[in-house]
């Protein structure tokens, strides 16, 4: 049976081009990692969870940068790989999945200003607000 070998010069432009790759691969990780800060939780600690406005719908009477960005907080109840934990949820988040990567947490300050009942929230079940207008103020017709 043939067997099929490349000419020498494509193995050493083969091996060039890994190499490369391979160095802005290292070079763009060690970029990342200046900012980047391990976060870790203990179970039992109280953490807030990142939720993401719909785009284009004013909510709680603000816009923009006001918008309420963590709700919370909410008790780790366990650990489960090394960066997801599993969080006590009230009832009016029964439809939203209780398992979180550490990227959608932050630690609780114990800052009762930041917290935001629930009863004023209404979320989707991907931690979206859903937020209708309760009445129209003025209308214009151009």
């Amino acid at each position: 049976m043939p067997v099929l070998k490349a000419a020498p010069f494509e193995d050493t432009l083969n091996v060039q081009i890994r190499q490369r790759l391979q160095a802005a691969r290292d070079r763009q990780r060690s970029y990342a990692n200046v900012r980047r800060k391990p976060l870790e939780f203990q179970v039992g600690d109280h953490v807030m969870l990142k939720v993401s406005p719909q785009k284009g719908v004013i909510r709680f009477e603000k816009r923009g940068k006001l918008n309420p960005r963590y709700i919370g907080p909410f008790k780790i109840l366990k650990r489960v790989g090394p960066v997801t934990y599993t969080l006590e949820l009230p009832k009016e988040l029964s439809n939203v999945h209780s398992t979180f990567h550490v990227s959608n947490l932050k630690k609780y300050l114990s800052d009762e200003s930041l917290v935001i009942p629930m009863k004023e929230l209404r979320l989707d079940d991907k931690l979206n607000f859903v937020e209708e207008p309760v009445e129209i103020m003025d209308r214009e017709v151009k």
